[in-house]
């Protein structure tokens, strides 16, 4: 059998989409005049159409069930025979096929489907179940009821949207027509429960923190700018939940974590987006090796629970079965820039000019006023990341870049930090926390200071409210932060953080007073 969005007595959408509205707007005035509500208040449903479409895998071709299901859904193709019709009903669980036969029905029921009825309307069927002679399971439907009558028409149905900026505009239609993006966000639903789960049966308590704040801390970003009216006060988005999370350590609580989005004043690319979920989680008495185990963990609750063991991401295959590779980066260092990382570090500082020169014999761009900070990242991306193929953890980072660690032992250059990869693009991170008030102080105003030197415009993170709190004493403490959506990138295999957010920010389009038909026409 053949489908179609197009159906006998339909709305032509070959033509302007004012001029289709028009014609849709019309017929809901001419249902009302026949007494039909076209968004009538209640429905009836029995059965998801999964589950109608399960109640019929054991009857064999051509055989009926007696069991009567009631369901409800979009109709995505509609083919008229005459007497008879073929519809494909989709809900959130999947599709299922309705038979509407007009010897079954009464006349004005079958008439509506008839005459009333087009792709992208909602109706409620009930029926009882059968196999076609070619086997797939289809409701025989006896009543019929319109639930919401479609203004627009639907995408064309087995290409979906082809334009990706309408695609991320328009996510409704994108969901409709492609079973791929529902798939995706389906499993970024269930990785999140996963992971609470998971956490939760570790002893770990679900918390909130606030997201407007007079101060943004925890990471170094340039945070979204607003003011409280009432409070007559500046105030900014939360760049991190870490701050308020430790202060929860501090208090008492042993094992904390929060699940939810933070907003950071930057670029977009296809690994960034300005506001995005995180979880970031705090464990006392744990450390950085303790929090590696526990992202393995995780990642393989996740593949258990969505059954995806081996992906392919950025064009590598990533097995998610731990342990993960494990990597010393002044190990690594050494082995691809050619010299020891000691060279261009300066106690917690970083020697900016051994920094320089080292970008420059690497051939890395260095020239345009970036920071110490993101010269070095750039030193990672394009000389060591690009060689570690599944995921691997990357131990031991500059105290340069990372205020709220721990030292190793022996040198106050390097700190206890991870951060683990998927072919180059960063998972999580993670610290031993620095506990020490007196040493915190001191490393968040030598970062200050940094700062203020090369002109950095990203958020002052000396937060004096979270000082005093450690002043009252903070256990030792393992700490880590998991990208929500990079995660779900890698369990789905997409290259763009907005295939896995479901409205993602974009710049204002002027278009949007003259929307596109989503089938072509204008």
């Amino acid at each position: 059998m053949t489908h179609s969005a197009e159906t006998q007595g339909s709305i032509p959408i070959s033509g302007g989409l004012e001029e289709v509205r028009s014609q849709k707007i019309a017929k809901v005035l001419d249902l009302r005049s026949r007494g039909v509500d076209p968004y009538p208040a209640q429905s009836q449903k029995t059965h998801s159409c999964l589950a109608a479409f399960n109640l019929a895998q054991n009857l064999s071709a051509g055989e009926h069930g007696t069991e009567t299901v009631a369901a409800a859904g979009r109709v995505v193709s509609l083919r008229d025979m005459g007497k008879s019709l073929f519809a494909h009903l989709q809900d959130s669980s999947g599709k299922i096929q309705v038979y509407f036969k007009k010897d079954a029905m009464k006349e004005p029921e079958f008439e509506l489907i008839k005459r009333d009825v087009h792709a992208g309307d909602f109706v409620s069927v009930s029926g009882a179940m059968f196999k076609t002679k070619t086997g797939e399971p289809t409701i025989a439907a006896q009543q019929t009821v319109l639930l919401a009558k479609a203004l627009r028409p639907l995408p064309e149905k087995w290409h979906g949207l082809k334009d990706v900026e309408l695609r991320y505009r328009q996510r409704h239609l994108d969901l409709i027509s492609s079973e791929e993006t529902r798939r995706v966000f389906v499993l970024r639903s269930r990785i999140i429960s996963t992971i609470r789960k998971t956490l939760d049966s570790l002893g770990f308590i679900e918390v909130e923190t606030p997201v407007l704040l007079s101060q943004a801390g925890g990471a170094s970003a340039k945070p979204f700018e607003t003011h409280h009216n009432a409070l007559e006060s500046d105030m900014v988005l939360r760049i991190a939940t870490e701050l308020y999370l430790k202060r929860l350590i501090i208090g008492g609580f042993d094992k904390v974590y929060e699940i939810g989005r933070v907003f950071r004043n930057e670029g977009i690319d296809t690994r960034h987006n300005p506001e995005f979920t995180m979880i970031e989680a705090y464990e006392a008495y744990s450390d950085y090796q303790g929090m590696a185990l526990l992202f393995e963990r995780l990642v393989a609750a996740c593949a258990e629970a969505t059954g995806i063991h081996e992906v392919e991401f950025n064009g590598k295959k990533i097995s998610l079965k731990p342990p993960f590779a494990r990597v010393y980066l002044p190990e690594a260092w050494e082995k691809f820039c050619g010299e020891k990382i000691d060279r261009i570090l300066d106690g917690k500082r970083f020697n900016s000019a051994a920094l320089l020169d080292l970008a420059h014999r690497l051939h890395v761009p260095a020239g345009d006023g970036a920071s110490s900070a993101k010269i070095f990242d750039r030193i990672m991306d394009l000389h060591i990341l690009n060689h570690f193929e599944g995921l691997t953890f990357v131990f031991d980072y500059p105290t340069a870049v990372t205020p709220l660690a721990k030292l190793k032992s022996g040198t106050e250059s390097l700190v206890q930090r991870f951060e683990c990869f998927a072919a180059g693009q960063e998972i999580s991170n993670a610290y031993s926390e620095l506990n020490d008030p007196l040493d915190q102080v001191e490393r968040l105003k030598e970062q200050a200071r940094q700062k203020k030197d090369e002109g950095n415009d990203e958020a002052d993170i000396l937060d004096a409210e979270f000082v005093e709190a450690m002043e009252a004493g903070m256990p030792p403490t393992g700490g880590i932060g998991i990208g929500i959506d990079r995660l779900v990138m890698l369990f789905t295999g997409q290259s763009s953080i907005r295939d896995v957010i479901f409205f993602p920010t974009l710049k204002p389009s002027v278009e949007l007073s003259q929307p596109k038909n989503p089938n072509g026409g204008q």
